[in-house]
């Protein structure tokens, strides 16, 4: 049986006038968008751009929801209750499910941004107030969780669908979250060192840690940051990798989820 995995990007990401990443690049990449929702960036015309981007070419929509923290782009950490951060995260969801109308698709999925998503990971207070969010608004909405982290268990807990999801363009560290990206050489820019990790992770189910510590790790999406100005060449020679080695790149909505996976 072939191997199937999707391959995600963070995108519309841009803000009015201004425009960050390459959303039109990636689009005709990847297979599922995770699209801000206004809080940590993007707005309404944004939005709509990339709900009509993927629905030309085929691409599953997720909401991306952060912070309400425009001038740090989401990744400055925030000190809410959980009940206004269940709120915040069930009002993104809504404004992506509304522009979708116009192109008549659904909200297929969901992934937490930047210090939302990394303090979820190790708070399952946290991870259990988004997934609550979801699961008020649309049950069927996917979780998407980072491998092996409290949002994993939270998604477990609320019976939700979930996929498990890598990174390519990340380093990790020796607990499995994604390291700092303030710490140098966390990022990577160069598509071989992206691709060697996507295809340990893909076929051998593990991830090499900047310690160097071997993390078991089983994921059914990988993640491609498209605010990054390599994320268009990372994307395009993992996909190629990933195809190469014989795995199938498809849409969160062609993925066999089931709430116990």
């Amino acid at each position: 049986m072939t191997r199937k995995i999707n391959l995600n990007a963070d995108m519309g990401e841009g803000f009015g006038a201004y425009d960050i990443g390459n959303d039109e690049g990636l689009m005709q990449i990847i297979k599922s968008a995770n699209i801000a929702c206004g809080f940590h960036a993007g707005d309404p015309d944004v939005m709509a751009k990339n709900v009509m981007a993927a629905k030309a070419r085929g691409v599953s929509i997720g909401a991306h929801p952060g912070f309400n923290d425009l001038w740090g782009f989401g990744r400055r950490k925030i000190d809410m209750s959980l009940s206004a951060l269940e709120h915040a995260v069930t009002y993104q969801i809504g404004a992506l499910q509304a522009i979708a109308a116009y192109a008549d698709l659904k909200v297929t999925h969901l992934k937490a941004h930047g210090a939302l998503s990394n303090m979820a990971a190790v708070d399952k207070d946290m991870a259990l107030a988004i997934g609550r969010a979801i699961k008020t608004v649309d049950p069927d909405i996917v979780y998407v969780v980072l491998a092996g982290s409290q949002l994993e268990s939270a998604a477990k807990e609320l019976g939700l669908d979930f996929a498990r999801e890598g990174f390519a363009d990340r380093q990790y560290d020796d607990d499995g979250n994604l390291a700092s990206r303030k710490l140098e050489g966390t990022v990577f820019k160069d598509p071989e060192i992206a691709l060697k990790q996507v295809l340990r992770m893909v076929e051998h189910g593990e991830i090499v840690s900047r310690n160097g510590k071997i993390i078991q790790c089983q994921v059914d999406t990988i993640c491609v940051h498209g605010d990054e100005p390599t994320s268009l060449g990372v994307a395009r020679y993992v996909r190629d990798g990933l195809e190469k080695a014989g795995v199938e790149v498809v849409a969160l909505t062609e993925m066999d989820f089931g709430r116990e996976n």
